[in-house]
């Protein structure tokens, strides 16, 4: 009988805390639905982060054990969550006021795909019985000042999300900051998609064939890394 064939790359929750530990101290952060909503469990020793939901908390925690919680008390995404001390609630368009004056320093959000020049589609695959409104993701997009994206490499049926061009309908345009997938940490840059960290036990190679666009690494840009 043969062995289960070995997991390659980090799991959801190693992705989330990844992500988690480039997140500044004292950031105000709005988490995505699916993947992101872990990153709420994942706050480095040493460091607040102040978790937004468009739906009208500031001051998130993360989720309850299964069938505890308040049932009213959810974020975007319809999941329990927890508060922590100082939480505050508001109308849904105080939150939205919040997101399009650019008060919000970060924000993790879900892909579908995610072009070399930093585009994000993350909301409809354009198939007729697909999500009908893009809802608070082009709110975000525009109003906040860093995009993180935390998705896997690739899809289900193996294709890749990070591409040239998106073919499904757009989020937004160049918007997206820093990748975070099962396979690796990746900048859009100037240039397109540059690595700066691996998973454990996972190859560039790996990774670059896995990936719909070129990929450099910081040591083959002639700038050099300190540019």
């Amino acid at each position: 009988m043969s062995s289960p064939a070995k997991t390659i790359g980090l799991t959801r929750d190693q992705m989330a805390e990844r992500a988690a530990r480039d997140i500044p101290d004292g950031s105000y952060v709005n988490l995505g639905i699916g993947i992101p909503e872990l990153v709420a469990a994942h706050v480095p020793q040493g460091r607040e982060f102040i978790y937004h939901t468009e739906n009208g908390l500031l001051g998130m925690g993360p989720s309850p054990p299964p069938g505890e919680g308040e049932p009213e008390l959810i974020n975007a995404g319809k999941k329990r969550v927890t508060t922590l001390p100082g939480a505050a609630y508001f109308h849904h368009a105080d939150s939205f006021s919040m997101i399009r004056g650019g008060h919000l320093d970060l924000c993790v959000l879900g892909a579908l795909q995610v072009s070399d020049k930093g585009d994000l589609a993350n909301w409809s695959t354009g198939a007729p019985n697909a999500i009908p409104a893009v809802g608070g993701a082009m709110d975000l997009v525009a109003g906040v000042k860093t995009i993180f994206v935390l998705t896997q490499h690739v899809t289900r049926d193996g294709s890749p999300k990070l591409v040239e061009r998106c073919s499904y309908p757009l989020t937004a345009p160049a918007v997206v900051d820093r990748i975070y997938t099962d396979l690796a940490v990746i900048d859009v840059v100037e240039q397109g998609f540059q690595l700066v960290e691996l998973a454990p036990g996972v190859s560039y190679d790996y990774v670059a064939e896995r990936t719909g666009a070129p990929l450099t690494r910081i040591e083959d840009d002639p700038r050099g890394a300190g540019s």
